[in-house]
């Protein structure tokens, strides 16, 4: 009896298996019946598309055509008009002259003819007369007419080649290609913008220069965003959370026109930008709150930013590119917690680099040293969970493997964060592993420069010069590259991470926490 039941239980175990594996088998094929569907509404589409481009283009050409012959024809009969009205004025004037003889001429035949006719009383008197009057005309003076081969004659000199070199240019005008030469191959979200990849899919293709294009999708126009050499582009000003349809485009090396756009693909981001908290004493923000203008105030404070917004895996560099009088308090760093009241990153829960190159773990200093802080010095932290899960002999509930690079050099150690932070710590995804958000802090109470951190390839956070008020020396952001980010959005987790910057008089530092 139970063996019965047990082979019932497995026959039904076995049943709903099946029946899940033909449920998960009919929505492949569904899901394979959508993406047909979508194939083939993407060749209708783009067909009648090119339909309607391929119509448009040599109506217009007809009518461009027609407009030049016609110009071409009205040209070439004002040059006939001209050359016969220039030719026929001077025979109209010899004709006059002419005529004129001949006039003369018949009232000279009939006087004389008068004279030879008349009364014998009165002839000799007649006769004096016509004789003189001859003379006088000088009867043996004819005007000069010019010959037929000395006058023009007009004619038309048509090429019959050109109907020729038309009818060539014209069956190899246009071309109807079924895939384009460059297609999109990713999109990775980053705060407040997207890094749009793309490549070639024509090996015969070389091309010299790419055009990206972007849309909401509720717009109906694509605009320029990139035009250039590379491969990949970080559009920015990208509202979170919204679909924006991408299309990329080629010149071939030499070539003046631009190949068919690719296929349009949708993209968004979930990470909105970063900004500076607003009300500290001692800063100014700009507009968009990404850029922090140390002020005239006697106060001194750390500030951070209003969320956190940095996650490892990341890699963060900063761009010093002037500094003033150096102070080892001064120090730029990730702290994962915010501390209203301390002027200093020198402190539990920190990592940080001072302007003397000396590296701090949770307020201590490393026996390792970087280079100092100089103007042009570069600064990068990159960070990676090494261990998760529970409290270990030292205490922590995981660590990071923190890499802080400058000029060359870098150190590499594990920072250890108590079991406070323990709860904090989530992942993005369900599938993927935790990561912990960090923060980006800037401390510097002697750099006499204001600096912005801008977007930069190659996954970094940069500061650029620009000249800003006499007394504070300005470093902003690059307007070619600036992330110029207007809104920071929510961490995956509560785990706080920070940007800040502990600030004092002969300060002037900002940045822009955009990460790549």
């Amino acid at each position: 009896m139970e063996a019965a039941e047990a082979e019932v239980r497995l026959l039904l175990q076995e049943a709903r298996e099946s029946i899940e594996a033909a449920r998960s088998y009919r929505r492949e094929l569904q899901q394979r019946l959508r993406g047909l569907h979508q194939a083939r509404e993407q060749i209708k589409d783009s067909a009648t598309l090119t339909r309607d481009v391929l119509e448009q283009h040599f109506s217009d050409l007809k009518g461009t055509l027609k407009k030049l012959l016609d110009e071409r024809l009205m040209s070439l009969l004002q040059e006939v008009d001209v050359i016969e009205q220039e030719s026929i004025k001077p025979l109209d004037e010899c004709q006059k002259l002419i005529e004129h003889g001949v006039s003369t001429a018949d009232d000279l035949l009939r006087e004389g003819e008068s004279a030879v006719d008349g009364d014998v009383g009165q002839q000799n008197e007649k006769l004096c007369n016509f004789t003189k009057k001859a003379l006088h005309i000088q009867l043996d003076s004819l005007p000069e007419v010019p010959s037929l081969v000395d006058v023009p004659c007009l004619s038309a000199q048509l090429d019959d080649c050109l109907l020729t070199i038309l009818k060539n240019q014209i069956f190899r005008h246009g071309t109807v290609a079924s895939r384009p030469p460059v297609q999109l191959e990713e999109f990775v979200e980053k705060p407040g913008g997207i890094l749009v990849r793309w490549c070639k899919v024509d090996e015969d293709f070389v091309p010299q220069d790419y055009r990206l294009q972007y849309r909401k999708s509720s717009a109906s126009h694509f605009e320029d965003v990139y035009v250039g050499s590379e491969t990949e582009f970080m559009v920015l000003h990208i509202d979170p959370n919204v679909d924006y349809q991408f299309r990329v485009c080629a010149r071939g090396d030499g070539r003046q026109e631009w190949s068919p756009w690719s296929v349009p693909q949708t993209g968004c981001t979930s990470l909105v930008p970063h900004e500076w908290t607003t009300g500290l004493e001692g800063y100014s923000l700009s507009s968009r709150r990404n850029i922090a203008l140390r002020n005239d105030s006697q106060s001194c404070g750390v500030l951070y930013s209003k969320a956190p917004t940095y996650f490892c895996g990341q890699t963060l560099t900063f761009r010093i590119e002037t500094v003033g009088q150096p102070d080892r308090r001064d120090s730029l760093g990730v702290c994962v917690e915010q501390r209203n009241g301390d002027d200093s990153l020198q402190r539990d829960k920190a990592v940080c680099i001072s302007t003397n190159g000396a590296v701090f773990v949770n307020g201590k200093e490393m026996t390792n040293q970087l280079p100092a802080v100089t103007s042009g010095s570069t600064v990068t932290f990159d960070m990676e969970v090494v261990q998760l899960g529970p409290c270990s002999n030292e205490g922590g509930n995981f660590k990071l493997r923190v890499t802080i690079s400058s000029n060359n050099r870098e150190v590499v150690f594990d920072w250890v964060l108590d079991q406070c932070c323990g709860s904090l710590v989530a992942s993005r995804k369900p599938e993927l592993s935790p990561r912990p958000g960090l923060a980006v802090c800037a401390e510097a109470r002697a750099w006499r420069e204001r600096s912005a951190c801008r977007r930069t390839r190659g996954s970094s956070l940069s500061m650029a010069p620009r000249m800003g008020h006499p007394r504070h020396k300005g470093l902003y952001p690059n307007p070619l590259c600036s992330c110029d980010s207007s809104s920071v959005g929510e961490a995956d987790s509560p785990f706080s991470n920070f940007c800040c910057i502990s600030r004092s008089l002969a300060t002037a530092l900002s940045m822009d926490m955009m990460l790549i």
